[in-house]
């Protein structure tokens, strides 16, 4: 088949799937993505990005830039060996060397593009290139006639496009697309644009530039105004028919397009744009947690469609809307990026309704009076933790029912003197009930060789009782630096054994309220008897 007959069929593939309103994912997470510092991956971390990329439908995969090293050029090689269903592109710069290189890496692809790029902004071909218009013209055209020698897929880029004069970028488009291209990508290399200006740059190539129909227009855009993903859906708006993105958005300085959120938008303003993507959407969480992973570098909380976050919801009207009616404040299910559900974080903006929907999922169903007091403790705990797990609730819920048994003993406050260089000291108030209808307060103090040590010592001279510790633990019952501790003890008290528990976010007072618990349960086991011999 000859150039112009490939050329002919290309041209026509194009304009079909531009006419049927399919957006191609350009995924540069490989060359791009890993240009952001500190995100470089290894060729086995790549390799295994693009068969996820592969999985999550991408169309094209640009695998890096494999003439700047050994390890690019043999990242770029493996993958076009193992992949089958993307086009796989690889980046050089219109530089003769470059694009052997690159078609060398590509050889083994079964579905290859060349994407050669060349700066057209008068601030880069001054100050960076040193070449004047007309030399820059001929530099592309030549770049991209090379190209086209190794394969029929080649995408030219006109760098720091958005900083271009637009009669400039017309006479190179045009130059470049009669030389061969079949993709002209016009790149917001430096995050400078807007939404307006850019859907008007491409409506205006697309006018002026002769054929434009038989092209496919891409846009690639950088994140330094916060602008990425509207200023490519605007491109879209306006006649792109290609999106250039990363997995979670990462890239130079503030990052590229986020993939995750183009793919979503087109999906869930579907009516709006009458466009669509490749993209198996279900498959986003997966791809981002693999980023997150090779590179090391996280997400906020607050990140669009891939944060943890994202789909969380702790106010309570927002909680009561979304039990009611999903649509109330959720646009897209959190199934459909690959979630098994949302997130209804429990804290102190949570409603009762909520809380008691949380309750209910975790098997408890309660009456009033015992609802009401495990929501009183769960707004106490709300207030000292910043989210609620469910593992405190499960807490929170023992601990009331505990309670509905006799307690001889209450404490009432707790201090605790310790540090390096002093004794430890723990002074505790209790409140005795062994007569409930004339409870009376106790208070002590005692020294021990740690602040448990002390208090159970404190304890211990309070209730009388001669005790041995068996068994004392302390884990964390949650996550984060304000988890819950539960803390549990074995006490010997005569010839019985009895355990105890409690939970805080206070290790020390979790301790306490575990020893005391025990002590109580001894007493609740003393009336028990007593109750039976008589």
């Amino acid at each position: 088949m000859s150039n112009s007959e490939t050329q002919e069929t290309l041209e026509t593939a194009i304009a079909r799937q531009n006419d049927a309103g399919l957006v191609y994912i350009f995924d540069t997470t490989l060359r791009d993505g890993e240009q952001c510092p500190g995100a470089a991956m290894t060729e086995d971390q790549k390799l295994e990005v693009a068969h996820r990329l592969e999985a999550l439908g991408v169309d094209v995969i640009e695998a890096g830039f494999p003439v700047s090293s050994p390890v690019q050029f043999r990242a770029v090689q493996r993958v076009s060996r193992e992949l089958e269903a993307p086009i796989i592109a690889a980046l050089a710069r219109a530089v003769p060397r470059d694009i052997e290189v690159a078609a060398d890496a590509l050889k083994d692809a079964r579905r290859k593009r060349i994407h050669t790029f060349l700066a057209s902004s008068p601030i880069h071909m001054k100050y960076k290139l040193g070449k004047e218009p007309h030399e820059v013209l001929e530099l592309a055209v030549q770049a991209v006639k090379q190209a086209r020698d190794y394969v029929d897929d080649v995408e030219f880029s006109p760098e720091d496009a958005t900083r271009s004069e637009w009669d400039f970028l017309v006479e190179l488009v045009t130059r470049v697309v009669e030389a061969g291209a079949t993709t002209i990508n016009i790149p917001d290399t430096v995050g400078y644009t807007t939404p307006e200006e850019y859907g008007a740059l491409f409506a205006h190539l697309i006018k002026h530039v002769p054929n434009s129909q038989n092209i496919r227009f891409s846009a690639h855009c950088h994140n330094d105004l916060g602008m990425a993903t509207a200023n490519s859906l605007a491109a879209v708006k306006n006649g792109a028919r290609q999106i250039e993105c990363t997995i979670n958005g990462i890239g130079e300085r503030a990052g590229n397009t986020a993939m995750e959120e183009v793919a979503m938008a087109l999906r869930t303003r579907g009516e709006f744009y009458g466009l669509h993507t490749n993209i198996r959407t279900e498959e986003i969480i997966r791809s981002s947690r693999l980023i997150r992973q090779v590179t090391g570098m996280s997400v906020q909380p607050n990140k669009a469609i891939v944060g943890d976050n994202a789909f969380a919801h702790e106010s309570g009207i927002h909680q009561d809307g979304v039990l009611k009616n999903r649509l109330t404040y959720e646009i897209m299910t959190p199934e459909s990026v690959g979630l098994e559900s949302n997130r209804m974080v429990l804290g102190r903006h949570s409603g009762r309704h909520a809380f008691k929907d949380r309750l209910v999922r975790l098997g408890y169903i309660l009456e009033e009076e015992e609802f009401q007091q495990v929501w009183n403790r769960f707004l106490d705990l709300a207030d000292k933790k910043k989210e609620v797990y469910d593992e405190d609730i499960l807490s929170l819920v023992n601990d009331a029912q505990s309670d509905q048994d006799f307690q001889r003993y209450e404490l009432s406050s707790l201090h605790v003197s310790a540090g390096s260089g002093s004794v430890p000291t723990a002074t505790v108030r209790l409140i005795d009930r062994e007569n409930p209808e004339e409870p009376r307060t106790i208070t002590d103090a005692a020294c021990g060789d740690g602040p448990v040590d002390a208090i159970y010592n404190v304890l211990e001279r309070l209730t009388g009782l001669a005790i041995k510790v068996d068994r004392f633990r302390i884990q964390p019952l949650s996550e984060g630096r304000d988890a819950q501790a539960v803390a549990s003890v074995l006490l010997k008290i005569g010839d019985r054994s009895f355990a105890g528990k409690a939970t805080s976010t206070d290790i020390v007072e979790a301790s306490a309220r575990a020893y005391l618990d025990a002590i109580n349960r001894s007493f609740t086991a003393q009336t028990e008897e007593i109750t039976e011999t008589l």
